[in-house]
C-alpha cells in the first residue's frame, strides 16, 4: 500500500509540475497534493484497523483453543471418575460368599465413601424426620398489634458521653472521653465542609458556553483562539459550523479553524481548511488570507513547487487583495525561494 501511494504521489507531482506552466491549473495542483495527503491518512487508519482486527482474531483463536482444552479435560475427568469400583473376586471353594451359586454383591456398583447416609446420622441437618416429631412454630401476632407497635414512639437512648458528663465526681479524663464520640454514641452523617483545595464552581466547558445565538457562539470561539486555548477553540468552531452551516460567518469560522491548526503545527489539517476557504468561499473577505496561508502550509509540508504556484496564483485570483496580503506573498516567496 505505501509503495502504491508513493507511486501515485510521484505521478501527481509530475502532473502538477507539468501544469505549473498554466496559471489557471496552479490551484488544482495544490488541491491534488492535499487530497493525496488525505488518502495517505485514510490508508494509515485502515492499516491500523486491520492490525487491530488481526490481533483480536488471534485473541479469539487463543480463547477458543483454551475453551476446547478445558472441555476435553472435563470430559476425560468425568469418564475416569464414573467407572464403577471393581468387585471382589469370588473366593475359591463351594458356597464361599455365594447364595445359590450367585454372588449377591456382584451386580451392585461401588458406594462412595463421602455420600451422606441418614441412617448413620438421623439428627444431622437434611436428614428426613418423621411426621409430628417437630415442634410447631410460634404463631404470628395479629396485624393490628404490629401496626400499633410500629406507630408507638420508641425511647431514645442517651449517648454514653452525656451519661458520663452527668455523673458526679467525674474527672478530667472522663470529661474528655465524654466529649469524644464513643461506641454507643450516634454517628454524625453530615457531609464534611468543603476545603479551599476544591473549587466551588468548576470551569465551564465549551458545550456550556453555547447560547444558541450564532453571533455570540462565533465570537466566543474566536476569543478562545485569541486566548491560545486552541483545542477548545477548535471544538467551538466545529460546533458552530455544524450548527449554523448557512450562516455568513462559516467562512470566517473555517479560516480561524485553520489558523488554530497552524498554531499547533498540524499543517495538513490547516491546509485543508485554507483550501476550503479559498475555493468554496472565494468571495469572502478571508479568501485572500486563506490562500496565502495555504502557500505557507504547503511550504511547511515540503511541497515547495505547489506552494510557489499557489502564491503566484493569488495575485491573479485576487487582484484587489490588501497591501498586507501582497507583502505576505512577497515574503513567503522569498522564504520559499520561488524564483530560484
Amino acid at each position: 500500500m505505501p509503495a502504491r501511494l508513493r507511486t501515485r504521489l510521484v505521478l501527481a507531482t509530475a502532473l502538477a509540475t507539468a501544469l505549473l506552466g498554466q496559471p489557471a491549473a496552479a490551484q488544482d495542483a495544490s488541491e491534488l497534493v492535499v487530497r493525496l495527503g488525505r488518502i495517505e491518512n485514510q490508508s494509515r487508519m485502515m492499516a491500523g484497523q486491520i492490525e487491530t482486527l488481526q490481533y483480536e482474531n488471534r485473541q479469539l483463536k487463543e480463547q477458543l483453543r483454551k475453551f476446547q482444552e478445558d472441555v476435553e479435560f472435563r470430559l476425560s475427568e468425568g469418564k475416569g471418575g464414573g467407572k464403577p469400583a471393581p468387585s471382589a473376586a469370588p473366593s475359591s471353594g463351594s458356597g464361599g460368599g455365594t447364595v445359590n451359586g450367585v454372588n449377591p454383591g456382584s451386580g451392585r456398583p461401588g458406594k462412595r465413601g463421602d455420600a451422606f447416609d441418614p441412617s448413620q446420622a438421623p439428627g444431622a441437618p437434611g436428614a428426613p424426620m418423621q411426621l409430628g416429631s417437630t415442634q410447631p412454630s410460634v404463631p404470628l401476632p395479629p396485624r393490628e398489634a404490629v401496626e400499633a407497635a410500629e406507630a408507638a414512639p420508641r425511647p431514645q437512648r442517651l449517648p454514653q458521653g452525656a451519661i458520663d458528663g452527668a455523673m458526679e465526681g467525674a474527672g478530667e479524663d472522663e470529661e474528655t472521653e465524654a466529649a469524644s464520640p464513643g461506641y454507643d454514641q450516634p454517628v454524625d452523617l453530615r457531609p464534611p465542609a468543603r476545603t479551599g483545595a476544591i473549587p466551588a464552581h468548576p470551569p465551564e466547558s465549551v458545550a456550556a458556553t453555547r447560547t444558541g445565538d450564532p453571533a455570540l457562539d462565533y465570537e466566543a470561539a474566536v476569543e478562545l483562539y485569541r486566548a491560545k486555548q486552541y483545542e477548545q477553540a477548535e471544538m467551538g468552531l466545529r460546533q458552530f459550523i455544524q450548527s449554523h452551516p448557512r450562516d455568513n460567518r462559516v467562512a470566517g469560522a473555517t479560516y480561524w479553524l485553520g489558523e488554530s491548526y497552524l498554531a499547533r503545527g498540524r499543517n495538513r489539517e490547516a491546509a485543508e481548511q485554507f483550501l476550503k476557504v479559498s475555493t468554496d468561499y472565494a468571495r469572502s473577505s478571508q479568501a485572500p488570507d486563506a490562500m496565502l496561508k495555504l502557500g505557507v502550509t504547503l511550504a511547511a509540508l515540503g511541497a515547495r513547487e505547489q506552494a510557489c504556484a499557489t502564491l503566484a496564483e493569488l495575485d491573479r485570483k485576487f487582484p484587489n487583495a490588501g497591501a498586507g496580503v501582497r507583502q505576505g506573498v512577497a515574503r513567503e516567496q522569498k522564504r520559499a525561494r520561488c524564483g530560484a
